[in-house]
């Protein structure tokens, strides 16, 4: 048993399936696969149930679940001992979108602050064209934004993640059953649609290829309206893995399925204007984004001297 073997059992607990565990670890799902049979092998104990809907915990699955949780947290903790602190200083104005704020740099900016303690990140929540026009204009040095919502050619783009993009449903909803859902069976049902951060514009992108149309109940900017509605049984929507909780606020299970027809991902990523000299704090900032996302299963980042 090693770390790799734990990390990839909470991440599978926590996402419900190994699909999505492997999208959010970067890595294939055959490695997460192995690695919990591993586990379940050395511990003599089976950890998950594999249904239709994913992968349920047993109750010996609970148990170590908790158990592998203060591992990791042990292990993180004595990361922030040990690891060389970046004597790197200076302020970085940030922008961001509501979308990537939420659900993507939390984690990051925790762990920036370890790594460059002598480094501010001045953080600004905006939209995609405030945001653009700030780059351009020299209000940000950098921003961290839906990469697969921008098309400046005055802006250059890294992205770093790539998120699916699957229905969600009630847990008891037939699609759950069925495995899979066509566009033409999901327009005869009430839709849920997202407005923030350009998703009601994407969606309908990706509808236009089909002959089909949703039927939209509710246009919200509210995920978690979005959440419960679904998990309630009220309508169904298409979002992607990195927004997805298997539970409402009410305690309702939400189960997704795969669709007939292919869907663009959601990329997250860097963007700055075109030309740009990074300075040393920026370049820190854009050196630990790449190198963890290089190499993800450690997200760690050797600081700029």
């Amino acid at each position: 048993m090693n770390f790799r073997h734990l990390k990839f059992f909470v991440a599978t607990a926590e996402a419900g399936q190994v699909s999505r565990a492997a999208s959010q670890l970067n890595i294939s799902q055959s490695a997460v696969t192995s690695a919990v049979k591993e586990l379940e092998t050395e511990l003599g104990a089976q950890l998950f149930v594999r249904s239709a809907h994913g992968m349920d915990m047993t109750e010996a699955g609970r148990e170590f679940l908790a158990s592998s949780r203060e591992i990791l947290e042990k292990l993180e903790e004595a990361k922030k001992v040990t690891q060389k602190r970046s004597p790197v200083k200076g302020v970085i104005h940030v922008a961001a979108t509501y979308t990537v704020i939420g659900y993507f740099l939390p984690y990051h900016l925790d762990r920036l602050a370890q790594l460059f303690p002598n480094l501010e990140i001045r953080l600004s929540e905006l939209n995609r064209e405030s945001i653009e026009e700030g780059l351009l204009a020299n209000r940000f040095d950098i921003a961290v934004v839906l990469t697969s919502n921008l098309s400046n050619p005055e802006l250059e783009t890294e992205t770093l993640l790539r998120s699916t993009r699957r229905l969600w449903t009630a847990n008891t909803h037939k699609f759950i059953r069925q495995g899979r859902a066509t566009f033409e069976e999901i327009s005869a049902e009430d839709y849920i649609m997202l407005t923030v951060d350009e998703a009601a514009h994407t969606t309908m992108k990706y509808w236009s290829l089909s002959n089909h149309q949703p039927r939209v109940k509710l246009r919200t900017s509210s995920v978690e309206a979005v959440r419960s509605m679904v998990a309630n049984g009220q309508g169904v929507t298409i979002l992607s893995d990195m927004v997805y909780r298997p539970w409402s606020l009410e305690g309702k299970r939400i189960g997704t399925v795969p669709t007939e027809q292919e869907i663009p991902s959601m990329d997250v990523g860097l963007a700055w204007r075109k030309g740009t000299e990074f300075s040393p704090a920026v370049a820190s900032l854009h050196d630990y984004f790449k190198q963890s996302f290089v190499a993800p299963q450690s997200h760690l980042v050797t600081p700029r001297a």
